[in-house]
């Protein structure tokens, strides 16, 4: 998979890039995570990119050239183009899945008062990551990322992001580790038994008890992965 994200503060993901599962499934190839400057685009001769709305009002408004010029620029057949806004269809995990199978997606990273409406057209689909707002989508285009590159076959064990929250419209079952006893609160009795069909009859239990308490909405809206 490649996925190219657009910008005006690249050196935002310095560190996002360079550690943890990111990291290895670049190095290893699952992925090719480019991130582009719009500045570069821009035909301005000082490189602007954003310029005081029509009609009034405060803020900024990112211009369309240097975008429209970028998507141009780097789109092919096979691209998917995804647009950072809190106007947007809220992400979900059954979103993450489908993104994940896609070969390339082009992200672009909203900011300032917002961006150009014409700019919209360039989007194969709009996304929120929740009801709030973030100074710009570079946040936003992390969480995407993230969620997407670990789903990529061979980034991540399969059975890790099977046993996910919402999946199965599920939060995920309750796990433990070392100490067997802590403070006084155990490990449950079933987890140490090595009773693997026990053991994962607790875990489905526990993850149904758990989404009822939490998150009641997942068991009622009844929508796969998410």
């Amino acid at each position: 998979m490649k996925i190219d994200i657009l910008t005006i503060f690249p050196e935002m993901f310095q560190g996002f890039l360079t550690t943890s599962i990111i990291k290895r499934a670049v190095e290893k190839n699952f992925v090719d995570i480019k991130i582009h400057d719009i500045r570069k685009y821009s035909k301005d001769p000082h490189k602007k990119v954003d310029d005081y709305g029509y009609g009034g009002g405060r803020g900024m408004v990112l211009m369309p050239q240097p975008i429209f010029d970028a998507v141009d620029d780097l789109k092919d057949k096979n691209t998917k183009v995804i647009l950072m806004t809190p106007q947007g269809k809220t992400y979900k995990q059954n979103i993450a899945y489908d993104l994940s199978k896609e070969k390339h997606l082009i992200l672009i990273c909203g900011h300032y008062e917002g961006f150009d409406e014409r700019i919209r057209i360039l989007a194969d689909i709009e996304i929120s990551i929740g009801d709030y707002v973030l100074t710009g989508g570079e946040l936003a285009s992390m969480v995407i990322t993230d969620s997407i590159v670990r789903l990529i076959d061979g980034v991540i064990e399969k059975e890790s992001h099977l046993n996910d929250s919402f999946n199965n419209n599920l939060l995920d079952y309750p796990v433990y580790t070392k100490p067997v006893d802590f403070r006084g609160m155990k490990v449950p009795d079933v987890l140490l038994s090595g009773h693997h069909a026990n053991i994962k009859k607790y875990r489905e239990q526990e993850a149904i008890k758990k989404t009822q308490t939490r998150r009641p909405d997942l068991l009622e809206t009844g929508d796969k992965n998410g």
